[in-house]
């Protein structure tokens, strides 16, 4: 082979091994593409402002007993939070942040920068499960955006972000999983203490820890707060696809009033005593159902008696909120301010009728 014909195949192997190289790039560059979608859009997102709680002191035992034997504990337990302003403002749960049963209590965070910064509890409601924390980090944070529950759909897709058994600890990132809104509206009553009305279910994974993180929809928006699952029978608390998230809209109301008034509002009363319809009360009385609370008896010129409610009325609605039973009544009125007007549909005999009540400030004598 000459020297021209050799230096002629040089040049195209050169060529086409050129053209290879800028086909085999553009296709990487396509499968990177690929890989990105909505879902990786939003946890790259939201993911900065995603923080871990640690919460330490002291815990007391009331019994004397276990005071003598055991002394007093130190306890430390773990959360997750989500940053809701570039001033510091942080999201979470009472039941992470702020601990009764412990004194001495710090609240530590931990960005995903891997600082770590005391926080001071600017307002907490134990009834909605929401506590509102500030940090001082002296520079802008990254926060993210309030969306709205108020149009989710079924089937949509959504992220849980958070710090389960503690994992946050271990790289300074949160811990993301993926699933889908299963269902709206979901009363679960009162739950040690707590009212959990109108959540949002999920069965995105959601574990021990993850109380507090943010739930978000593919825009990166927050549209609830992670803070309750259903274990499986056997009694384990661990993610079995029954995952529950505090609605954002009603997150927005309850976070506004505490940086107001540093708590909610509720010093009001009805005059409305009642209890739950057994099978023997439905029969006794000759009920329509056992669904619902019978009121058993209304106080003379209370908010309950003005609104024109009396005895074996049956309450089977309060506002928009079913109520099936004494606990789901009791919930559901933590939803209420005082001042409040709140129709309550009822069963009276044949009849369904709704009374309109307004919650009257508790009197001080």
């Amino acid at each position: 082979m000459n020297r021209k014909k050799l230096l002629m195949l040089v040049s195209g192997i050169l060529f086409f091994s050129s053209m290879f190289a800028q086909d085999r790039g553009a296709a990487n560059d396509k499968l990177s593409a690929d890989r990105r979608n909505a879902i990786t859009k939003a946890v790259e997102k939201v993911s900065p402002a995603v923080v871990g709680i640690n919460v330490s002191g002291v815990q007391r035992f009331n019994n004397p007993y276990y005071r003598y034997f055991f002394g007093d504990q130190v306890v430390q337990e773990l959360g997750s939070g989500v940053i809701i302003s570039p001033d510091g403002f942080i999201l979470t749960n009472d039941h992470v942040a702020n601990k009764e049963t412990t004194t001495q209590a710090e609240i530590t965070v931990t960005l995903t920068d891997g600082t770590h910064h005391k926080a001071n509890i600017i307002g907490a409601d134990k009834f909605s499960d929401i506590c509102l924390l500030k940090i001082n980090a002296g520079k802008p944070l990254p926060y993210v955006e309030l969306g709205t529950s108020a149009d989710l759909l079924i089937g949509e897709w959504v992220v849980a972000l958070g710090n389960p058994f503690g994992l946050f600890d271990i790289n300074d990132k949160p811990t993301v999983t993926v699933g889908v809104i299963s269902s709206t509206g979901m009363n679960m009553g009162r739950i040690d203490g707590r009212a959990y009305v109108d959540m949002i279910q999920t069965d995105a994974a959601i574990n021990p820890g993850n109380s507090g993180g943010p739930l978000v929809n593919i825009n990166g928006e927050l549209i609830g707060l992670n803070s309750l699952i259903r274990g499986s029978n056997e009694g384990v608390q661990a993610n079995i696809g029954l995952g529950f998230a505090i609605p954002v809209d009603k997150i927005k109301k309850i976070i506004t009033e505490l940086k107001e008034k540093g708590e909610i509002d509720r010093n009001y009363y009805t005059g409305i005593y009642y209890q739950n319809i057994t099978d023997d009360v439905m029969r006794y009385y000759k009920l329509p159902t056992t669904k619902g609370a019978i009121i058993t008896d209304v106080e003379k010129n209370s908010p309950a008696a003005k609104a024109g409610l009396q005895r074996f009325d049956i309450i089977v609605q309060v506002g928009k909120y079913k109520t099936s039973n004494v606990e789901y009544c009791n919930a559901v009125f933590l939803e209420y301010r005082t001042g409040d007007i709140v129709p309550i549909k009822i069963l009276r005999g044949k009849e369904t009728l709704t009374k309109n009540m307004k919650l009257e400030r508790i009197k001080n004598d």
